[in-house]
């Protein structure tokens, strides 16, 4: 692990049933609620947390050691990012299952027996998540997301719709197996549609994405990167808007099967091609056009290379249809809808 100080659990379970990996940075605040929802839950078996810590400035490290000396510490020398860190957990996990579950959510009681529960009763494995509510005021937020046809998320509220196009990465739930085959996060992305990418990587390769019914966990929806919310109308952050859409852009050019990409991927250049010159006309800030927009119109062609060889190789592997890939796709522009509902949305 090379930059990175492993600070081993007191009584390590010797064959946990579930590794629970948490990716903290600067969450001191948060950790206590977190971590205290993991050590309430119930399996007829071991569970074992890991936190990886991302070079935090604000005592993580030292209140973890003083209060939780049974998680397991991967502490980070430098910042890495998300996608990094959640692969350092899953590599140093033992646990026959693997939760991603973000510094700034809580499980509900009977959580991982539910998932486990669930798991183990599938035909095939797969990834799943819970139903996902606002820590503040409860209200159900998604159980997972479907797709417009840009690779913008709407938020699943059906019960009665388990199958959808990817979970959060703030709590993800799939075996180690699976992980391993799929190969964890793309580093290269950084983070931000890491888990977009990796559950459409899935599907194409015939592991069902599903969100269940029951149990469930809160959120602090934005709290670890900015944005992610809308109250009193949409906000997000320049570096947030930065990442999303370069890497919504080389998910829909790696994922989607056969000749549909090239239509949808004109469409969708052209599309945020508008976006980003009216936002930043009616902002009076070309830093927006500069920082956001232009970096993801530029991806098709400053990494084709790299993209046209990660597609082929992703799509060679594909198992399932064109119309298995495009049903949890929903025809419908989920930025126009809110900007109908929430009006423009500022950028910070």
């Amino acid at each position: 692990m090379g930059l990175v100080q492993q600070y081993p659990a007191l009584n390590r379970p010797p064959a946990p049933i579930c590794s629970v990996c948490i990716a903290n940075y600067n969450g001191a605040a948060l950790l206590d609620e977190c971590i205290a929802s993991v050590l309430a839950q119930h399996l007829d078996g071991d569970i074992e947390v890991i936190v990886h810590d991302d070079a935090s400035t604000d005592g993580s490290i030292s209140m973890l050691r003083e209060r939780y000396p049974q998680v397991e510490l991967l502490a980070s020398h430098e910042n890495v990012g998300f996608c990094v860190g959640n692969n350092r957990m899953a590599s140093h996990a033992r646990g026959e299952y693997i939760l991603l579950l973000n510094n700034d959510a809580a499980l509900y009681p009977g959580a991982l027996e539910t998932l486990v529960g669930a798991a183990r009763a599938s035909a095939r494995p797969g990834i799943l998540t819970l139903p996902q509510y606002d820590w503040e005021s409860g209200n159900l937020v998604d159980r997972g997301c479907l797709l417009d046809p840009f690779c913008n998320p709407i938020p699943n509220l059906d019960p009665k719709w388990p199958q959808v196009a990817y979970v959060i990465g703030a709590c993800m739930f799939l075996p180690r197996t699976v992980w391993n085959d799929l190969g964890g996060f793309p580093e290269w992305f950084e983070s931000i549609a890491e888990d977009m990418y990796l559950c459409g990587l899935a599907r194409l390769r015939g592991f069902p994405v599903t969100a269940l019914a029951t149990s469930g966990y809160r959120h602090r929806q934005g709290t670890t990167f900015g944005g992610n919310r809308a109250e009193e109308g949409l906000r997000t952050s320049i570096r947030r808007r930065r990442l999303s859409e370069r890497n919504k852009t080389r998910t829909m050019m790696i994922l989607t099967p056969g000749l549909a990409m090239w239509p949808l991927l004109f469409a969708h250049l052209a599309a945020l091609a508008i976006e980003g010159l009216v936002l930043s006309i009616l902002h009076r800030d070309m830093a927006l056009w500069r920082e956001i927009y232009l970096p993801a119109l530029t991806v098709p062609f400053r990494e084709w290379t790299v993209l046209r060889a990660r597609r082929s190789e992703v799509q060679a592997e594909r198992t399932i249809s064109l119309t298995g890939w495009f049903s949890v796709v929903r025809w419908q522009l989920r930025k126009v809808a809110m900007l109908a509902h929430y009006g423009i949305p500022k950028v910070q």
